[in-house]
Order: structure tokens, then sequence, then C-alpha cells
């Protein structure tokens, strides 16, 4: 089975992966101190701005969410390593079941500063793992975190199919423009849930993933012979 059949590549996880993405960015913006857990552009920027003001402790809180991040990609390329031959699981299923476990713990940190920089550090590292785990949709280059590459690309695909015709660019395109679909989707029910349960709404992203970590289990034989 080739790489593009699996389901960890098939548009149905991205899609799901792609709602988390949107969940979580709205939901640490909302409620952990108006940071984003998945946009680190966002938040460098951010960081930059209050460096100029000379406010260094708010600059703080956006610098260990972003080292937070770098680590997530660390450790994900570690687990991928020594994990990647293992008969039980898949590598990508032990990445999801420790993102969900993160998930329900940052559920119980009540609200406050500090709690709210611990919330935001490890929800970047959980977006990071996920970032670098599940990077394709149907063989094409697709991040579930992010909107800023895909936008790109499927603007540049829409191009080639208006001056070439080429369904399979059009076809690329509109995988591109879903996957930012469902992340917009993602964003508007994590302000919503979180609205209403507070903190307690990271919950419904942990329960995105779990979807995501049975779903692997259809193609888990075929992958450890091919990923």
């Amino acid at each position: 089975m080739n790489k593009s059949k699996q389901m960890s590549d098939a548009f149905l996880t991205g899609a799901f992966l792609a709602v988390v993405g949107g969940f979580l960015d709205a939901y640490t913006y909302i409620c952990r101190g108006a940071v984003f857990a998945n946009a680190q552009t966002g938040n460098i920027v951010l960081m930059g701005i209050k460096l100029s003001e000379g406010n260094f402790s708010g600059a703080g809180q956006y610098i260990i969410p972003i080292l937070a991040f770098v680590a997530g990609i660390l450790i994900s390329e570690t687990i991928k390593k020594n994990f990647r031959k293992n008969s039980f699981l898949h590598w990508r299923q032990i990445i999801l079941a420790f993102e969900i476990v993160i998930l329900v713990l940052s559920a119980f940190l009540p609200s406050s500063r500090a709690n709210n920089l611990i919330t935001n550090t490890l929800v970047s590292f959980v977006c990071s793992l996920q970032v670098q785990s599940f990077r394709t949709v149907n063989g094409n280059s697709i991040a579930t975190t992010m909107c800023t590459g895909n936008l790109r690309s499927a603007a540049e695909l829409l191009f080639s199919f208006f001056t070439s015709k080429s369904k399979e660019s059009l076809n690329r395109s509109l995988q591109y423009f879903g996957i930012i679909l469902f992340f917009i989707i993602g964003a508007a029910i994590g302000a919503a849930t979180t609205s209403v349960l507070g903190i307690k709404a990271v919950l419904f992203a942990a329960f995105g993933l779990l979807i995501v970590f049975f779903l692997l289990f259809i193609t888990k034989e075929a992958e450890n012979k091919t990923a």
C-alpha cells in the first residue's frame, strides 16, 4: 500500500486534525492569555511588540511556547525513530496518545497567569507534535495546525488550473482549501465552546485526537510496513 493510501494521509484524518488545530488556537487565545498555540509566527510578532514596549515579562509568555514548539519537533522525531517498527501501535498513535494526555491534564489547570503559561506551553508542544507527525494529505504537503502555507499552495494550484486546465491541480487546490475550511470550523467551534465551558473546552480537542487515534487502526499494519 502506498503512503498516499494510508489512513494517516487520508483527507478525513487531515480534516479532523485541522478542526483540532483551529480549536486549540481559539482556545488558548480566548481563555489562556491571548497566545496562539499553533501560529508561532504570531507569537514571535507579539513577543517583538512586548520587547519594543520594554515589557520583558510580557515577552516571556511568548518565548516559552515557541521553545516548547521546537522541543515538540525534536521529540516527535525521536519517537518516530525509536518506535517506527512497533508492532502494537504505530508511532503516530503513540504521539496522539501523548497529545491526548497532555490536553486532558491542561483542562484541569485553573486559569491564572502561571497556569496559563504552563497550558500554552503544553498546547504549543502538542501542536508541534501534530504538525511534525502528520505532514501530508493524499500526498500533498499540508499543515493541519496553521494556514499560511496551505493558502499559498491552494492559490498556486488554482492558478495552475486556470492556465493549464489540469483537473489534478484543481483537485489538489480544493484539498488545500478544504483543510483551511475545517481549520476555520475548528476555530469557530473552539470559540463557541470556550465561551461556554471555559478551560474545560479543551477536552473537545482531546476527543478529536482520540477519533484520529482509532482511525489509524484501519491501516496500521500497512503503515508499519511502509512508513
